[in-house]
Order: structure tokens, then C-alpha cells, then sequence
């Protein structure tokens, strides 16, 4: 069966999802809540119109395209109704200037390997390959693993980002057909995981110990954001978490060790944007960006407590 999902993106010459070059194939669909989420148009699972005002043009193409009224001209401001909008596309197809772009398309695995296959060379050239994000790429575990196991038949090496809040079934399934699993890790405290992304890190930090079981390349990502995990204390206790987890791996696989890594990524505001063209309310625009100098020193921080970091 030729299984298909809601891919809002797929990102060609990707270089930060993994090593060398990559395509990165973005799921729409997301678990968590994250008020500072840098793919704002991955969280929600259906399709989505994104509206950039400042590119239109008012030609009055979308107008005349939509039998629902959902645009309209008032002044010299452009409107649209999403309540009214009943995501045709139709508006999408006629704007000129690319004000109005469609977020989520439904793609067979076919599809999607098509679109991977055309840079087969620089992922040999680079010791590249194929990146899963999302929202959550293990929110569609029968797609993510049907699309894994084809590239891995034509050599291709695979990834999946994933922010471990899916049953563990679901991450297992794929590990067979994975070389390098990044799973993020936001912070230790359930309570403030909860307040901060809509859920508790329970059952995230469970499935990061059942993991650390496992002999596959782990990346353990921390998005680094203000107010939320930006304390030497807080990178600290999720150093320690690493450690204590790489000691597990070494129990379960003591001949044959893939690795265990911990990783920064400074919280940055590239996308209000998007939040804007989704008319999202961007609860992280009053934050400030982390600095290079704050993160080499929350990271040097953290090689006091684990050594194998990013």
C-alpha cells in the first residue's frame, strides 16, 4: 500500500538536520504546543493558507477566484476570512506575488521518494541523505516508516527529528530503518515542560531512556530559549539526564556503542512571519535571540557534567 501523509514542506540542501547535505521532509501535525515553535505551520494537522500582507499587490485575482468570499479589499487592506475560507486553493493557484501560500499537501511515499531521489549524488558526495521533521514526523508512523525503509533499500542514509511525545511503538517500529535518531529534550521539570509546551515530559523522558537502550546514533537536542531552559541550572540537570543515559546505552550495548550526543540550538525569531501569516498570536516576539557568546556558555557548562557535546 502506497501510504500518504500531510507534508507541509520538503527542503532540498538541508544542512542542519543531520550530517552532510539533506532533503528534509517537514509532516504536518504536531503534540506539543511550544509558544516559541520555529514551524508554526507544522503544529496543526490539516492544511493551512498562509497570508503575507505585505507581498500582495491587490491585483483582485484571489477575489474573482473565490466562490466563498473569503477575500476581499477594504481600502487599501487586503482581508481575508479564514472562517469563510473552505481551503479550495483556488487562491493560492492565482496569486501572482505569492502572498497566499498553501501550508500541507497530501504525498504518497511514492511521491515524496521522488522528490528525495533527485539529490542521491550529493548525499553520497557529502555522507548525506534524508532528514524526517516535522511537527511530528512519528505522528504518521505507518508513512515515516514505509518512506524510511524505501530510501534505506536505495542506500540512502536516514534521520528522524522527533520530539518524543508519541507511544513508544512508534518509535521502535522505525529504528530498523533509521541511522540517526534527534530528539529534542526541553527540560527536565514536568511541570514547566507542561506550562511552556502543553504537556509533561514524562512520557518524553521515558521514551529517551528506552532509546538510550538501543545501538542507534542518538543526537539529543536542546532548543535553547529564554524563560524557559536558559539557566545554568537547567542545561545542567539535562546534562546530568544525558550522562545518565549514555551510561544505560553502555550497559545494553557494551561491545558495540553508537554514540550519544548533546546539542544547542539558540531560539531564534525568524519565524513571526509565519505566525503573522497564519494570524497565530506569537507568544515568543518579545524575546530576545541567544546570543553565540550565551551559548558556548551554557555549553561549557554542560561539558563539566557530559563530554560529548555538539
Amino acid at each position: 500500500m502506497n501510504y500518504k501523509a500531510i507534508i507541509f514542506d520538503i527542503q532540498r540542501f538541508s544542512i542542519h538536520d543531520g550530517p552532510g547535505i539533506r532533503t528534509t521532509v517537514f509532516l504536518k501535525g504536531c503534540s506539543l504546543k511550544c509558544f516559541w515553535c520555529h514551524n508554526p505551520e507544522g503544529i496543526n494537522p490539516k492544511k493551512e493558507i498562509l497570508f503575507y500582507e505585505s507581498k500582495c499587490i491587490f491585483c483582485g485575482e484571489c477575489i474573482i477566484r473565490c466562490s466563498h468570499s473569503a477575500h476581499t479589499i477594504e481600502g487599501n487592506k487586503h482581508i481575508y476570512n479564514r472562517n469563510l475560507c473552505v481551503l479550495c486553493e483556488e487562491c493560492v493557484s492565482y496569486c501572482y506575488s505569492n502572498a497566499l501560500e498553501i501550508a500541507g499537501k497530501i504525498l504518497s511515499v511514492d511521491e515524496v521518494f521522488e522528490e528525495i531521489l533527485k539529490d542521491k549524488n550529493y548525499y553520497i558526495s557529502s555522507g548525506g541523505g534524508i532528514t524526517l521533521s516535522g511537527g511530528e514526523p512519528l505522528l504518521h508512523s505507518e508513512f515515516s516508516y514505509f518512506l524510511l525503509k524505501k530510501c534505506k533499500e536505495n542506500n540512502i542514509n536516514t534521520a528522524v527529528e522527533t520530539s518524543g511525545n508519541c507511544r513508544w511503538d512508534q518509535i521502535e517500529t522505525i529504528l530498523p530503518v533509521t541511522d540517526l535518531i534527534m530528539m529534542d529534550i526541553k527540560h527536565i521539570n514536568p511541570e514547566k515542560h507542561k506550562i511552556v509546551t502543553g504537556v509533561s515530559n514524562n512520557l518524553i523522558l521515558e521514551n529517551a531512556q528506552k532509546l538510550s537502550e538501543k545501538n542507534i546514533n542518538t543526537i539529543f537536542r536542546v532548543p535553547i530559549v529564554p524563560t524557559v531552559n536558559d539557566t545554568e541550572e537547567e542545561i545542567i540537570e539535562i546534562a546530568k539526564f544525558v550522562d545518565y543515559l549514555s551510561l544505560i546505552r553502555k550497559k545494553f550495548n557494551p561491545e558495540n556503542t553508537k554514540e550519544i550526543k548533546l546539542e544547542f540550538l539558540p531560539f531564534h525569531k525568524l519565524a513571526g512571519d509565519k505566525y503573522k501569516s497564519l494570524n497565530y498570536n506569537n507568544l515568543s516576539e518579545n524575546l530576545n535571540q541567544i546570543s553565540k557568546e550565551r551559548i558556548n556558555t551554557l555549553k561549557n557548562v554542560a561539558l563539566e557534567y557530559y563530554k560529548n557535546i555538539e
